[in-house]
């Protein structure tokens, strides 16, 4: 397929960060795009501004009858009434991941995947190859802070993407380049067991053709046997064998092993190493990846992480403590998917150990149904049995009135979580 031949394009969950991208990309190149999101958001206004027609809401009237191809998020039922109406007008209907496959066939593609990590890595390698001007197309799972954007419109060969591991979604990609930044048990609710983590890496692994390379950390263990799985052609380079030599702006070792991996892809498109090391220092990070936010009213500073997997939990708070080891650290975490927390439970009481205080509010479905037998309070209660105090506040009004109460000058405010959690943050800054 050529997206090249449809000038109508439809998008289902046009407010989610890939499918916007996506959405850009197309109005770009000069298509009529039209779309439609449960809830407006920061995506859909800036997308309606660059004259797309948005639709809030998900209706069989908001397909135009000129409309030649519709793209969906992965979230989207079969049951949505735009995915009925366009099968029975036989209009033909792609999956965000099918079209980026697509985009991935016909460039260099340089994939970036990943349990943890992978937004940073792919922004730090989307910095380095803009400033040295190779022009990538850049898709991101967030939004990189110079361009203030998650889509990049490049004009060369190059198409840097990150590689999402969900539902096997990233086996549409073609890599020419993969990075594995590491392999966590995540997503079990589809995936049920780490070894079936490690099958579709390896699957991934494949992929990559003999003149292609794999970058990843061979001391990373589910990586390893994830190589082992694999019927491998590509040559592998082990990140964690990188020097880093500069101070990153940024901190934590996490972002030490991103950048790691980053100035190895430098090195394979023959950019000098001064001047990715130079794109580094001034890499300012990604929105909701320990971004800054600011003070509070009595001086406690705000910071903002869309960590939602006890290891993730565990680099953030490792990390502010590092940086901030005279602050006070409060946390206000938002389990993320009734699935994850259930299957994790234990391994997210372990994970608030470096926080001085500890706010649990309720779960955050997502894509989910509501789940009687999970709850934010049996979070609570395994993590009192760890020594730690948690306290639950069940709504964002009831914790934005406890800090303003309880924090002050010597404290660091953390928002954590892959919901709307960061809506505090913002609410309680001056």
């Amino acid at each position: 397929m050529k997206l090249n031949n449809f000038k109508n394009i439809h998008f289902i969950g046009i407010g989610g960060i890939g499918v916007s991208a996506l959405a850009k990309m197309m109005i770009l190149e000069n298509k009529k795009v039209s779309g439609s999101d449960k809830v407006a958001n920061l995506n859909t206004e800036r997308i309606k501004k660059m004259g797309a027609s948005i639709f809030i809401g998900h209706r069989y009237s908001n397909l135009s009858q000129d409309t030649d191809l519709i793209i969906y998020s992965p979230a989207i039922s079969d049951n949505n009434p735009e995915i009925i109406k366009a099968k029975k007008l036989k209009i033909p209907i792609y999956s965000y991941p099918q079209i980026l496959g697509i985009i991935s066939k016909e460039k260099y593609t340089i994939a970036i995947s990943g349990t943890h990590g992978k937004t940073t890595t792919t922004a730090m390698i989307a910095e380095i190859l803009i400033d040295n001007k190779k022009s990538p197309i850049v898709i991101i799972g967030s939004l990189l802070k110079k361009q203030k954007d998650n889509f990049v419109m490049g004009r060369s060969k190059y198409f840097v993407v990150e590689a999402c591991e969900y539902k096997e979604s990233f086996l549409n990609l073609d890599p020419d380049i993969l990075v594995i930044t590491n392999i966590d048990n995540d997503h079990m609710d589809y995936y049920g067991n780490i070894k079936n983590i490690q099958k579709v890496f390896a699957k991934m692994i494949n992929k990559v053709p003999q003149s292609g390379f794999i970058i990843c950390d061979l001391n990373d263990l589910n990586t390893k046997k994830a190589l082992k799985m694999s019927k491998r052609k590509a040559k592998i380079i082990d990140y964690s064998k990188n020097k880093l030599n500069i101070k990153l702006p940024i901190f934590g070792e996490h972002n030490v092993k991103n950048a790691k991996a980053s100035l190895v892809v430098a090195k394979l498109l023959k950019i000098k190493r001064l001047s990715a090391e130079n794109s580094l220092k001034e890499f300012s990070g990604t929105w909701r990846r320990f971004e800054y936010k600011g003070k509070t009213k009595k001086g406690a500073l705000v910071y903002d992480d869309y960590a939602h997997h006890p290891t993730e939990i565990k680099a953030v708070l490792n990390g502010a403590c590092a940086q901030f080891p005279n602050k006070r650290i409060i946390v206000i975490f938002q389990p993320h998917l009734y699935s994850r927390t259930k299957l994790l439970l234990n391994d997210f009481a372990k994970s608030f150990n470096r926080a001085n205080d500890i706010i649990i509010t309720n779960i955050y479905a997502a894509r989910e149904k509501k789940e009687k037998t999970i709850h934010a309070k049996d979070l609570i209660a395994l993590i009192d049995i760890t020594g730690n105090k948690a306290k639950y506040l069940s709504n964002f009004k009831k914790i934005i009135e406890y800090l303003k109460k309880n924090t002050g000058k010597d404290d660091l405010i953390i928002t954590i979580g892959a919901g709307d959690i960061y809506q505090i943050s913002e609410k309680i800054i001056i």
